[in-house]
């Protein structure tokens, strides 16, 4: 019998909750949660494997005409769509691990786990507005130093109940080893700090081009580290799609057509070795997201191939 090949899996980052005008479409400003429940819901019935929720606790004053200062939280809107959807798995993108105590983050994601029966993925970065870890009073130039300290004090405490200090930690995550950690960024200390302690890599930033570079980086440091025989997920993230007939200008950065022509391009992620893809989509209305959804699911997803 012939090797089993898995499929391309494709994810989300979910709209509404986090509001940068970088990603925004304009109706997404006075949706809510109906409409997040809505969206996360068309997911969890096309066969996606993941949506994903930002992370910022304020934003300065300076960047919020950028950034915007909507960010739902992280762990309460995780919590809340593992009440509302089933299979669909839910991850942080990327949680800044440095701003909270390793204890309450295994806390938080370890209860997600326990109660969507397993479906919980930890994506964790160094974060990146200084003004933020400022009026945390973290320092910003450790983070680095403290998201690695973070990451091992984190995995450590979701593999074992009492691995700090006799200080015991449940429920338990419903998946056998913890909830796995992807590890987000595309600069070198990310890549290593993916290759050396992550379950995955969710890159932000990195060009299709150099995606094979960097995945033959991670995967000689991993091996490196002696942890080539241990499972590891390979992120991408595509351009915007829109899936059909363009019947109005969706923008020069979206990939639009018909099903054959973008299956082809998302395939030729797998073909650098690429096991999950986050997809996003051109829309004016919830209802043409959760349309252009529900079209990928039947007619782009099976096209998509494994490596």
């Amino acid at each position: 019998m012939g090797e089993v090949v898995t499929p391309l899996r494709f994810g989300i980052q979910l709209p509404i909750q986090a509001q940068s005008t970088y990603f925004v479409e304009p109706w997404e400003q006075s949706a809510g949660a109906a409409d997040l429940a809505l969206v996360a819901r068309a997911c969890d019935a096309a066969g996606f494997d993941y949506v994903a929720v930002c992370d910022h606790i304020a934003v300065p004053r300076a960047l919020a005409g950028s950034m915007s200062t909507t960010w739902y939280d992280t762990v309460a809107t995780l919590g809340y769509l593992a009440g509302i959807t089933t299979n669909v798995r839910l991850l942080s993108h990327v949680y800044v691990a440095a701003y909270r105590h390793p204890l309450a983050t295994a806390k938080a994601f370890a209860t997600i786990d326990a109660l969507s029966r397993g479906r919980a993925i930890l994506g964790i970065g160094a974060g990146h507005v200084q003004a933020e870890f400022d009026a945390l009073g973290i320092d910003f130039a450790r983070r680095g130093a403290l998201t690695d300290a973070a990451i091992d004090a984190v995995r450590a405490a979701l593999e074992d109940e009492w691995a700090h200090d006799d200080m015991g930690q449940r429920p338990r995550p419903a998946q056998m080893g913890g909830v796995p950690i992807w590890v987000g960024g595309s600069s070198p200390a990310a890549l290593r700090r993916a290759a050396q302690r992550g379950d995955g890599w969710l890159p932000q930033g990195t060009p299709k081009k150099e995606m094979p570079a960097a995945i033959a980086r991670i995967i000689e440091m991993r091996e490196a580290a002696g942890r080539g025989a241990h499972p590891f997920t390979f992120g991408a993230i595509a351009p915007f799609l829109w899936v059909g007939e363009q019947t109005w200008d969706t923008g020069e950065q979206c990939l639009g057509g018909d099903p054959e022509r973008i299956a082809r391009y998302l395939n030729s992620f797998a073909e650098m070795g690429v096991d999950q893809v986050q997809v996003r989509f051109r829309s004016r209305s919830v209802a043409e997201l959760c349309e252009q959804i529900q079209r990928f699911g039947a007619d782009v997803a099976p096209l998509l191939k494994g490596d």
